[in-house]
């Protein structure tokens, strides 16, 4: 069985597979992950959802919801699902589940969850009735659309009343969904354990403090003269007798080169 490291690496690396389109290596990476939580079958059904699998992505959301039964998105999702493959019974049933379990609450935000999305009770209600012009209830999809127009903000008013037109003139609506690519990720807190450390540091380059001085690791020795009375004293060599010492990096120089 995969480490708990090994299983949020793939479950990282799965998210940035969505990102970038990359279905099959997406479900690879989820399904792999040994008794997925709901939040991974809830991923699963998103990828199959966006590969054009509704059956698939169905059999993933049922395991979401049976995993949490609280998982409102979830449900919003199945209904989708149940939505593309014309079970409107069932697409509407989910949605009316997934407005039960926002409490009557205005929205519920999964950002903190790890998902990029606000489920909010206009775009649920906006999908009950979609699924009602699924069963030919035109007089029940417009009650819907109404409610979700009182429980809207102001910037969706403009949509919600050209859906509502094409209720009254008994136009099907598509349903809402989870924006495309925004799965669950690991939470940022659990990417850093897998980030590796450096115990050693960066190495550093020891040069030598004389400006003159062109290669590492070099001491120059001064140019020593003799006087007029034969002692030794520094001074100033002819051109060209300058010579330099080696020494190991890290080394004391010797008391004559300090």
């Amino acid at each position: 069985m995969p480490s708990l490291g090994d299983q949020v690496r793939d479950w990282h690396q799965g998210a940035q597979a969505v990102a970038r389109g990359d279905w099959s290596c997406a479900l690879r990476l989820f399904s792999g992950i040994p008794e997925p939580p709901a939040r991974m079958c809830f991923n699963v059904g998103c990828v199959h959802l966006l590969a054009g699998d509704p059956e698939a992505a169905l059999r993933a959301f049922d395991q979401a919801v049976t995993k949490d039964a609280c998982m409102a998105v979830g449900f919003f999702q199945r209904g989708v699902a149940n939505f593309q493959l014309e079970r409107f019974q069932e697409a509407l049933s989910d949605f009316r589940l997934a407005l039960a379990q926002l409490r009557g609450n205005a929205t519920i935000d999964y950002t903190q969850l790890g998902l990029r999305f606000q489920l909010q009770a206009w775009e649920v209600l906006f999908n009950v009735a979609a699924a009602q012009c699924g069963l030919g209830l035109w007089a029940e999809a417009t009650h819907s659309l109404e409610e979700a127009i009182s429980k809207g903000p102001e910037g969706a008013r403009n949509s919600l009343d050209t859906a509502l037109g094409q209720v009254q003139k008994q136009a099907p609506l598509q349903p809402r969904r989870v924006p495309r690519g925004e799965v669950f990720r690991p939470q940022r807190r659990h990417l850093e354990h897998l980030e590796p450390v450096d115990f050693l540091g960066k190495a550093k380059v020891v040069t030598s403090s004389i400006p003159e001085d062109q290669h590492k690791g070099v001491w120059r020795q001064r140019p020593q003269v003799q006087d007029t009375a034969g002692e030794t004293r520094p001074g100033t060599a002819p051109r060209g007798s300058g010579c330099a010492q080696r020494v190991l990096l890290g080394e004391e120089p010797p008391a004559h080169l300090r």
